[in-house]
């Protein structure tokens, strides 16, 4: 899976897709950390790129440690990982 090869291979996923989030909140996993960009954020890839970079040094921690970087349109949201117990509870 794409999880599996990202975490063997040290990789970060960059998506669209909050399925990503919701798969590592299910299985309690430290990595791999996730960039997520919301709908309502810039979708042209030049955009993301520029995006991506000119937050990379404000981002580069916590995604060394593991975690959810969601890019929305006025903000930037992070969330560690493991996600807590609670989300798993509520989703089964």
């Amino acid at each position: 899976t794409i999880l599996a090869k990202a975490v063997s291979d040290d990789r970060i996923i960059v998506s669209a897709d909050t399925d990503f989030g919701t798969l590592l909140a299910l299985r309690g996993q430290r990595r791999p950390s996730v960039i997520l960009f919301r709908r309502s954020t810039q979708r042209h890839p030049d955009m993301q790129l520029r995006l991506l970079l000119s937050n990379l040094s404000a981002i580069e921690n916590s995604l060394e440690e593991g975690s959810i970087i969601v890019f929305e349109q006025a903000r930037i949201r992070i969330r560690y990982l493991p996600i807590s117990d609670e989300f798993s509870e509520m989703s089964t």
